[in-house]
């Protein structure tokens, strides 16, 4: 039972999660939701407007998501909360066999996919969509990070619960997905209502220059960060300049997509703070003393520079 035929061998991936980018993976939720729309036919950076309006918010950077909304506007898909009242793995079944899917919250512990960190290492949460499930052969196949993957055996039981566990154990944070929820649009229809979505997020951006912010919040962290140990920088990494960064990435490709060359100034500005964030994650990795305001601040005026053409040009 398959939801778009998808075979492993031969997918792939979305251009954003190709190997020329500074950061191949984004967060776990809005990368299922790239390859997901990929999949399916559509353009998912159309839906990437919303990125223009990521901060810095008090001891991390916005963890972007696009919002439903959005995705319903341009693709009539329509995602909300649905009740794990059964055998999560049953729902996922009767959803695909409907033409839609589920987006689960699992333990990547039980995902192969992630072997290079945390699959039977160590628990962490992430967020996967059904492509398509075989219960009796206990395999799933799910979009999650840069593509699609396959599990089966003691990791479907694991990854759905299957197994004896403690009884105080929360169900799963589930999301219904809606393939049919309104029209698709194609073309230049597409292209005119996501620019209209942009410029509605783009009224909206920080107030104030996030990059002021981080610079005072990174300096006064910085201390601990040098004496902590690999497990806190990957952690602040992680919810600091790779998110930054992985935003403003996707928020450059989307608007070369969408304004072409005219975008050419903007999206230049904006993988220059892409730059900057891998620089920094590198001199953080490497736990020794640095200035860290002189690269923030230039990183400040990349996004000042940016928001103001952008003004312009929408």
């Amino acid at each position: 039972m398959s939801l778009f035929g998808v075979d492993i061998a031969t997918y792939r991936p979305h251009a954003v999660h190709l190997l020329d980018r500074t950061y191949v993976e984004t967060n776990c939720y809005t990368d299922v939701l790239i390859e997901l729309l990929h999949a399916r036919g559509d353009e998912p950076l159309a839906a990437m407007g919303f990125t223009v309006r990521t901060d810095f918010e008090g001891d991390q950077w916005t963890f972007f998501k696009p919002p439903p909304g959005d995705l319903e506007a341009l693709f009539g898909v329509d995602i909300h909360e649905m009740q794990p009242y059964r055998p999560v793995h049953d729902q996922i079944a009767e959803q695909i066999a409907s033409g839609n899917t589920v987006i689960v919250e699992v333990d990547s512990w039980y995902l192969p996919d992630t072997a290079a960190t945390s699959y039977r290492t160590e628990h962490v949460k992430t967020s996967i969509a059904a492509e398509s499930i075989n219960r009796a052969a206990e395999v799933l196949r799910y979009f999650h990070n840069a593509g699609v993957h396959e599990l089966e055996g003691d990791d479907y039981r694991g990854v759905f619960r299957l197994k004896p566990v403690d009884a105080e154990v929360l169900p799963p944070y589930t999301e219904l997905v809606r393939l049919d929820a309104g029209p698709r649009l194609e073309g230049e229809e597409l292209r005119s209502a996501s620019r209209d979505l942009l410029r509605h997020h783009l009224g909206r951006r920080p107030s104030e220059n996030p990059f002021e912010g981080f610079a005072d919040s990174l300096e006064g962290d910085l201390p601990a960060l040098l004496a902590g140990d690999s497990a806190d920088y990957h952690a602040y990494a992680f919810a600091t300049v790779r998110m930054a960064g992985s935003a403003f990435e996707l928020c450059a490709s989307h608007l070369d997509w969408l304004l072409a060359d005219r975008a050419r100034t903007v999206s230049g500005s904006l993988r220059q703070i892409v730059d900057a964030c891998k620089l920094l994650s590198l001199k953080l990795a490497r736990r020794r003393p640095f200035e860290s305001r002189p690269v923030v601040v230039e990183m400040g005026r990349a996004w000042e520079h940016a928001m103001t053409r952008l003004d312009d040009l929408v």
